[in-house]
């Protein structure tokens, strides 16, 4: 079952979604992770999600902000420990980011410069640095960069190494759970204790929350006739059972149970 509204904190993609569509904190959040000076950032949309053909995966992005020299900033918050599953992640949300501006009309040349970046809520790399910054770099000279426009970056909030600033430190220490530490983090916790008494916000989580345990429960239904699908069609092809009883025992006819032995 999904968490209950009031159980909600920063960590939680919702939460941590609608307190960095607050213009303010989301450019300083970016200047805190990136250590650097921006002068505005704009939300290409209000929730930005890539669905490059009906039959793709799409994706809807936590964060995904444009600075006023057009780099394009996609901020995730990532409480899973699949570090295998992310790191493919990173590549894929590249790709579609590049495609949807190409889809634009955008010269391969013109592609804006990119940062994707992770909020780990974990250890990553099996390491103990709180950042972890890559770019294309040659394998026969590191000195040679690809300078292709495109950055991916995790950040480790249970990071022990003394590799960061004091202020992304108290930022990552309160994305963490502690408490907040300075202005800035104090501003946030304000955010979200406000968020927490939006309504609106409240009954837009539970439908979500409700939509989500439908699909699951339909994922769960429809796992199962797959999986009774596969075994009809392994007996069948071992001669143990017949075509009418194999599609009798997967719950579909006789017709479906021929295309899915085609492709199977």
């Amino acid at each position: 079952m999904a968490k209950s509204y009031d159980e909600l904190t920063i960590q939680d993609n919702f939460i941590f979604q609608k307190i960095m569509r607050n213009k303010r904190i989301c450019k300083q959040t970016l200047e805190r992770l990136l250590n650097i000076d921006i002068k505005d950032i704009s939300y290409p949309e209000e929730e930005k999600t890539i669905d490059v053909r009906l039959d793709s995966k799409s994706i809807r992005m936590d964060v995904y902000v444009n600075d006023d020299k057009g780099t394009i900033y996609n901020i995730e918050m990532q409480t899973s420990k699949d570090m295998e599953e992310l790191v493919k992640r990173t590549r894929y949300y590249q790709a579609l980011i590049d495609i949807d501006m190409l889809e634009k009309g955008q010269d391969y040349e013109n592609l804006n410069n990119t940062f994707i970046i992770f909020i780990c809520t974990f250890e990553v790399f099996s390491g103990k640095l709180h950042k972890y910054t890559f770019r294309n770099l040659c394998m026969e000279n590191h000195g040679i960069e690809l300078e292709d426009g495109t950055t991916k970056m995790f950040l480790s909030t249970k990071g022990e190494a003394d590799d960061i600033a004091g202020p992304l430190k108290i930022f990552l220490d309160y994305m963490d759970g502690h408490a907040p530490a300075d202005d800035f983090t104090k501003e946030i916790d304000s955010e979200v204790v406000v968020a927490k008494n939006r309504e609106e916000w409240r009954r837009e989580y539970m439908t979500l929350a409700l939509e989500i345990e439908k699909e699951k429960k339909l994922s769960r239904t429809e796992g199962k006739k797959e999986g009774k699908l596969e075994v009809a069609i392994d007996l069948f092809r071992k001669g143990a059972i017949t075509e009418d009883v194999a599609a009798l025992a997967a719950g579909v006819s006789v017709e479906e149970f021929r295309k899915a032995t085609l492709v199977s």
